[in-house]
This record gives structure tokens, sequence and C-alpha cells, in this order.
């Protein structure tokens, strides 16, 4: 039986470290104010005063500190979920995450697993000062030994949290902190696949592939393009690392374009690496170029510019203009 409540993602989050929590007695939580405070987004509000401080416990402000002991501690059979409060933060730990978490099971063939899930609120929508907002998917994804994920709705952040933290693999667990509050229906007692990407709307005249806090508003710009009679399908990639190529190229092979939207920047942004997997599958059914609709090539802005660097929904809709009105040179 279903068991359906309407809930934030943030509150999604809280009760899928809960039952983490509650079903693995190696499962803890570390980083900086998750305990008494509750981490600066609430996200282990209550934890430690149900679980206690040895199992949900305050760091200093160090996070290369919070991933240096994170590592030992999956090196003595734990499995430690740590928080870096904002993406922009976790680069002083990227050596531990590189030289460490991403290669320690290959270094030891096997022998030292690590079973480490990072939770990072990720990419842009509050308008919060330098170093607060950040795209970090590109460069994680492009790390060995990592797999990267981002939900876009409370009822994949439960399920997907959960499934992160039951694996014995590092997994980087990019939150979209602009859909924290953001309210939806949650089945707890019914994940679905998890595996992969999914449709999160059907559609035959373009594809539209997003992850993250674009999702939703890759949803809104196809219920405005449905006003003009243009059916566009949306992508969820949830799995940035590793790409559903085939759930992907399925929705392309159907409405024959596509366009990638995210917040990161162009260059080297993992559109890149989208467009090309379609390329290979799809060349010869494509009818116009790939398109990508992205942040631009600068430092993430902070305040009132945030709006001119997120793709809002015009740029959105112009990307899918142009791969619809495309025209082959002697067509």
């Amino acid at each position: 039986m279903s068991e359906i409540t309407t809930i934030s993602m943030q509150k999604a989050l809280n009760l899928a470290l809960a039952d983490s929590l509650r079903a693995d007695p190696k499962v803890l939580i570390l980083g900086e104010d998750v305990g008494t405070l509750g981490g600066v987004f609430r996200i282990t509000d209550g934890l430690q005063a149900e679980f206690g401080s040895q199992r949900v416990f305050d760091t200093p402000l160090a996070e290369s500190g919070i991933l240096g002991m994170s590592v030992g501690l999956a090196l003595a059979g734990y499995h430690p979920i740590p928080e870096v409060q904002f993406d922009g933060f976790a680069y002083p730990a990227v050596n531990q995450i590189i030289s460490q978490i991403g290669r320690m099971n290959y270094r030891s063939r096997g022998t030292m697993p690590m079973p480490i899930t990072l939770r990072m609120p990720s990419f842009g929508g509050l308008r919060a000062p330098e170093m607060h907002t950040e795209s970090l998917e590109a460069m994680l994804a492009h790390v060995p030994g990592l797999k990267v994920v981002s939900p876009a709705d409370p009822q994949q952040a439960y399920h997907l949290l959960k499934l992160a933290a039951s694996m014995p693999d590092p997994v980087m667990f990019l939150e979209p902190k602009p859909r924290y509050w953001q309210k939806a229906e949650v089945d707890v007692t019914n994940p679905g696949n998890l595996q992969g990407a999914r449709i999160a709307r059907e559609g035959k005249h373009v594809s539209l592939i997003a992850y993250g806090a674009m999702v939703a508003r890759c949803l809104q710009v196809a219920e405005l393009a449905a006003e003009d009679g243009i059916e566009v399908e949306v992508v969820d990639l949830r799995w940035l690392k590793p790409i559903d190529t085939a759930t992907v190229a399925a929705s392309v092979a159907k409405t024959r374009r596509a366009v990638v939207v995210h917040e990161a920047p162009l260059t080297a942004g993992l559109g890149g690496e989208i467009a090309s997997r379609i390329t290979e599958a799809c060349f010869d059914t494509l009818k116009a170029p790939v398109e990508r609709v992205t942040g631009f090539d600068v430092p993430y802005p902070s305040g009132d510019l945030e709006d001119e660097y997120v793709p809002n929904v015009d740029r959105i809709l112009f990307g899918i203009q142009r791969v619809l009105t495309y025209k082959r040179l002697g067509a």
C-alpha cells in the first residue's frame, strides 16, 4: 500500500537521512552545524536529538578535514554522509575527493571501498554571495570512481538519497538549493525506477534535457510551448554520472531535436558531453544540431546579476525556436 504525503524537498531529504540512520547503524552524519543547529538549510534538523551525537555530529570549519575524516570512517567500515554547507566550500576538499575518495577502491583492488555520500547544496537561485552558488557537476563527473546525482523534486530527493546512502560507492549528491522549499507529493513506499534518467513530460517535437533545478524550469517552458502547439519532451537526467545515454537517445530519436539546459558555464560543461552522445547515437536522424542553453563563461555572479546568468524561460524558448527553425544548407 502506498503512503503519499505532500512535503518540501528539505523535509524529504530530512526523512531520507532519518530512515537511512534507522536502517543502518553504520551510517553517520557529519559536517558544519549539522548537529545542534540542524544544518544551514535545516536538512539535518532533529536528527542529533533522535540518534545522538555519536552518529550526527558537528565538525570544525574545515572542508578538507570533513572529507578526510569521512575517508577514515569509510576505511573503518562506516557509511559517512558528510555535508558541505555550500558547493563553493568544497574547493578546499578537492584533494580528498579526487586523490582519496575517487581512487581508494581502485588503489586497493576493491579491498577498500569508499561508501561515502557527500551532500552538497548546489547551483544558483538564492542570490547568495560569491562561493555560495556554484556548479561543480562537470568537474566531479570527470573524476573516475565517483557517481554524481542531482534530484529535481521531493519524490526523487527522498528515494535517490536513500539509494545513495545504501550504495558501496562514493556518490556526490548535488541538492538544488532553490528547490528546497518547493512542495510536492512523495510516495515513501514506492521509489519507482531510480536507475538512469526519467521522462518528466512526454512530447514529440523537441527534447529538453536537464537536471536539478532546471527540470522545473524546463517543465514551465514546456507548458508555455504547448500553448503554441509545440509538444516538448522533458528528460530529467538525474544521474550525471553515469549518464543514461539510452534514455536520452530514445527521446531524441523520437523528437529528432534536442536542447540541453544547465546552469554551469558552456565551455567544457556537461552539455557538451550530452550533445556528443546524442550526436553519436542519433546523427542520422537529427534535424538540427544539438542546442545548449547554459550559464556564461564567467565566475558565477552574485546578487541581482544571477537572474541574467541562470538560463531563464525566454532563453530556453529561443533555444527551442533555433532547433525548430534550423535549415540545412541546400535543403
